[in-house]
């Protein structure tokens, strides 16, 4: 039985989505599912404590209609690629729906004005969301846009790279900057016309030929304005910083230069912030040191430095390349803990039981020195016993200690999944490059024991950091702090995921809720199965994503009450930030600084999740590129491959090995007349009544490659096996 609340919301929900529009009682009744004469009289008394509460309007033959409909909304509009956007309302999950012809001169990511009306569906009775026309661009989103030049009649023309921008940007021919037809450009706007003529602008930067790897990276990193460079006042300040350690400053810190500390790092890492250490106690508890970079004693806040971090927010990791948030002269110098050298240090030592369990933990200003420089296959070498006793392996005499790392890992792992921590297993891909910079071969990325020892390490420390300020003394007046927080999962996605794995065989209970343990043993049953990737995937779709925010509610995934970002100050602003506050939280803080803090953080937490995100899409499409270019020399080659999306335009398909997805279309599949069965996730012959599922095998052969699209076309060859549902875990 739902509350009078619930039933309160329904009805505000209803009336939002028919502005203008009268409803009887009963009809409202109806058309909301309280049909029944209690439901009925649970209905009635919710109704009139929003009358009473004067958020609906009743008038004459008790019809009622909302009392405070908006009639203007601004938002951001997100175009899709057939030319129709939606603007997001604030503060709720309503988006309103905007026509083609209604768009104006706005383009994806405007902040934009709408004056609302309702939908036709509305209108006739069925339940539709609301439309809208834009009256206002308020904010544009970008001046600048990429994309390739090509020749119109009297001019030329730039198609964009993001295809959700549907209008092409007239080029003057002498504002072309020497671009020839076919090349990848920067063009700055003039002017963004009216509702049916295109945008104006003139070319400011040629990035090269299109179809290029060196040209699409580029392009990609100035669609997502991410800077390759630092500007020439932020290196004079990085190269004015003294490396030198002055004898006070070690003197004010814990000396733990003797200790044996070591980093453990990919193989071309070139920044290494954290390093660990652990030794044995007397009584058999063992102390766990995680040594973080101290980044914040050379980067001041509100330094030039400073402002350009945050503004950054994160380095972003191309295959190729790295954009970093701080200069090289910190990132992978005076920061990074190389063996051999001092290195100043803010450390978390944790004491714990032979079982694992966390006895206390200090977090101390240190210096340190490492002793050794370990990539992780050397670790993963090391962590096996060798019964030649004369093996001369890199490294040896660290082996004992890396072995005790490790289980003491495989300790904290444990508990950690005992308590419903979930464990994506997500697939990476790495990539070879020939002598020319293109990519040679695919590699898929082995997660190894060595990096799950490091992983285990930093949870561990983040945790108890976080853990550190989100429980210290209560105070009247809480330390502000910043929380990496992961919401628990939209109840309707996660139904979704649930009617999804029911189609392989599996089953995902979804009644009062999906705690993370039941997600958890899930993803331990398709482990191995030749649809693992594929479930992971749309189970991390239907996953909130994790933010950063001054405002704690946990990590869902994490199964985490308490959770940061600690480890990572040389590439992630909140990491130095974090650092910062503990700095600030050692002595006693004035209520008026804790308040100015307070103000601040909100504003670091979101430009430090948009930034995330840029980052994210970026690195997306940088691998993107990649694939593309190296399926170039394999077209006409066959593959075995996983459906991995289904739609009514055709399937997607992943190579499994090499992680290259692409797309079959319809138009392609010339066996039969095929349609898209979205409750079976399936495209069905009419004829032969084939089915193609998602997570069924298929073998594919590489029909075309378009590198200015970033897109692969596949078609299908010999006989396609379709995947036994539960029947398809082969690996242990």
């Amino acid at each position: 039985m739902e509350s009078s609340e619930a039933i309160q919301s329904k009805i505000l929900s209803f009336l939002e989505r028919h502005p203008g529009e009268l409803f009887k009682s009963k009809e409202l009744s109806r058309r909301l599912g309280f049909a029944n004469e209690k439901d009925y009289q649970l209905f009635m008394q919710a109704l009139r404590v929003l009358q009473d509460a004067r958020k609906v309007s009743r008038v004459k033959g008790k019809q009622f209609g909302h009392l405070h409909v908006q009639q203007q909304i601004t938002g951001i509009l997100q175009m899709t690629k057939q030319g129709f956007g939606f603007v997001a309302v604030e503060g709720s999950e309503e988006e309103i729906f905007i026509a083609s012809s209604m768009i104006g001169t706005a383009i994806h990511g405007d902040t934009v004005e709408v004056s609302l009306f309702a939908p036709k569906a509305a209108r006739q009775g069925e339940d539709a969301k609301r439309e809208g026309e834009i009256t206002r661009v308020v904010r544009r989103a970008r001046q600048t846009i990429v994309g390739t030049i090509e020749r119109a009649k009297n001019s030329f023309q730039v198609v964009p790279d993001d295809r959700k921008i549907i209008r092409d940007i007239i080029v003057a021919t002498d504002q072309t900057k020497n671009a020839k037809e076919g090349d990848k450009v920067v063009v700055e706007i003039d002017s963004w016309g009216k509702q049916h003529f295109n945008p104006e602008g003139h070319v400011i930067e040629v990035l090269g030929r299109a179809g290029e790897v060196s040209a699409e990276i580029l392009s990609i990193a100035r669609e997502f304005k991410l800077p390759m460079s630092f500007p020439p006042e932020i290196l004079r300040a990085a190269e004015a910083i003294d490396g030198r350690i002055p004898e006070s400053e070690i003197k004010r810190r814990l000396d733990f230069r003797s200790h044996t500390c070591v980093t453990i790092d990919p193989i071309d890492a070139k920044d290494f912030d954290d390093a660990v250490s652990l030794e044995t106690q007397s009584d058999g508890d063992v102390r766990l040191g995680v040594h973080i970079a101290d980044v914040s004693y050379y980067v001041v806040e509100g330094s030039l430095i400073d402002q350009e971090a945050i503004k950054r927010a994160t380095s972003v990791y191309f295959p190729n390349g790295v954009i970093p948030m701080l200069p090289e002269k910190l990132s992978n110098e005076l920061c990074s803990l190389r063996p051999d050298e001092d290195r100043l240090a803010f450390s978390v030592f944790i004491n714990l039981t032979p079982r694992g369990a966390v006895k206390d933990y200090e977090i101390v200003e240190t210096v340190i020195r490492s002793k050794r420089r370990f990539t992780y296959e050397e670790v993963q070498t090391l962590l096996k016993e060798d019964s030649n006793k004369d093996a001369d392996r890199p490294g040896e005499e660290f082996a004992p200690l890396l072995r005790e790392m490790y289980a003491l890992s495989s300790m904290l792992t444990k508990k950690r999944m005992k308590d419903g921590s979930i464990d994506f297993d997500s697939a990476e891909a790495k990539f070879q490059y020939d002598e020319t910079g293109k990519p040679s071969a695919i590699i898929k990325k082995v997660r190894l024991e060595s990096n799950r020892l490091v992983e285990e390490f930093m949870l561990l420390a983040n945790r108890v950091v976080a853990m550190h300020v989100g429980l210290s003394k209560k105070e009247e007046h809480p330390k502000p702090f910043i929380y990496r927080i992961h919401d628990s999962p939209d109840p309707d996605r996660i139904r979704e995921l649930s009617l999804f794995v029911e189609k392989f065989g599996y089953k995902l209970p979804v009644d009062g809720g999906v705690p993370s343990k039941v997600l958890q043993k899930l993803l331990e049953e398709i482990k191995g199965s030749e649809v693992e990737n594929v479930i992971n995937e749309v189970a991390l779709r239907s996953m909130a994503k994790a933010i950063y925010s001054d405002k704690n509610i946990g990590h869902y995934g994490l199964a985490f009450d308490y959770y940061t970002h600690f480890t990572s100050p040389i590439r992630r602003y909140p990491d130095l930030l974090i650092h910062r506050l503990l700095k600030r939280y050692q002595g006693p803080l004035p209520l008026q600084e804790r308040e100015e803090i307070r103000k601040r953080l909100p504003f670091i937490a979101k430009q430090s999740s948009d930034m995330e995100r840029v980052a994210m899409e970026a690195e997306r499409a940088a691998v993107k590129v990649m694939q593309v270019e190296y399926m170039k020399r394999h077209l006409g080659d066959e593959f075995q491959a996983v459906v991995s999306g289904v739609t009514h335009f055709g399937m997607f398909v992943e190579i499994n090995d090499i992680l290259v997805e692409g797309m079959i279309h319809v138009r392609d599949l010339d066996n039969d007349y095929y349609v898209y069965d979205e409750k079976k996730y399936s495209l069905i012959g009419r004829r032969t009544g084939q089915q193609y599922r998602l997570g069924d095998i298929v073998f594919v052969k590489v029909l075309r490659v378009n590198p200015e699209e970033r897109q692969i076309d596949f078609g299908l060859v010999g006989e396609q096996s379709e995947v036994p549902r539960k029947d398809h875990r082969r690996r242990n």
